[in-house]
């Protein structure tokens, strides 16, 4: 037991400084770019089909589960307006912040664990390149930003499946719909669940480039980089979760 705290502690020592590292380098030149548009395209773009069907899903299922508690208490006008804080406030970031935690994280610490194995990165430190800027700043940068926007993606499309869901049993014009929304929503509502996502990004980044960079030799440090790059993001994505939840509730 104190063998495994002890490694706990030194894990948590060794990534606060890897941390430590990535807000020093990422102000210093030179910037790679190209690589960070590169990330941004894999992490965001090729993530939105994903992203879309869960979240069309999530307000699907969410209105259909809603509907009936809310018939028998003569509050079905509510629907809509329950339907889209939910998905905002809570469901849908923390969703779709595990959803990338288990595909970009795991891909990133996969990816890096390979070339900290084969000695890629090593050959990148040989040839006066260096790694941790191109490698982890501009990985841990496209998650910090891509992860927020398709949050929101899935915010709006989750509305499109309430919306479908509500028209299973009913029959709802959208403009009404979309103007239940709107009345129903604050800005408390949606600033506390966007500044959170961007901490869930900059985690599954770090995480995901922690576990890779610092993955050990042999072929199955691979796979256990990226399986504790999973497990971990996705236990500080609840975390971060419960701190901001509580932060909220003590400002609003």
């Amino acid at each position: 037991m104190i063998l495994i705290l002890k490694n706990t502690f030194a894990q948590i020592g060794d990534a606060t400084l890897f941390a430590k590292r990535f807000f020093k380098e990422v102000f210093i030149p030179p910037y790679e770019a190209k690589e960070f548009l590169k990330q941004c395209y894999i992490i965001g773009y090729k993530s939105l089909p994903l992203v879309a069907i869960t979240g069309f899903i999530m307000g699907l299922v969410l209105t259909l589960q809603s509907r009936p508690t809310l018939v028998k208490f003569g509050a079905e006008s509510w629907l809509p307006g329950m339907v889209a804080l939910s998905l905002i406030r809570e469901i849908a970031p923390v969703i779709t912040a595990l959803i990338c935690a288990g595909k970009i994280s795991s891909g990133i610490g996969a990816e890096l664990g390979s070339m900290k194995v084969t000695e890629q990165i090593d050959a990148m430190e040989v040839s006066a390149i260096n790694p941790y800027n191109y490698l982890v700043v501009t990985r841990i940068l496209a998650c910090t930003l891509m992860v927020p926007i398709l949050v929101i993606f899935a915010d709006a499309i989750g509305i499109i499946g309430g919306y479908a869901g509500i028209n299973i049993h009913g029959d709802v014009n959208f403009y009404r719909y979309l103007t239940q929304i709107i009345q129903s929503l604050e800005f408390s509502d949606l600033i506390p669940a966007t500044v959170k996502t961007f901490f869930f990004g900059f985690f599954i980044g770090m995480i995901g480039c922690y576990k890779g960079f610092n993955a050990a030799n042999g072929t199955e440090s691979v796979g256990r980089a990226a399986n504790s790059a999973v497990v971990t993001a996705s236990l500080s994505i609840f975390i971060i979760d419960m701190i901001a939840v509580q932060l909220t509730d003590l400002i609003y």
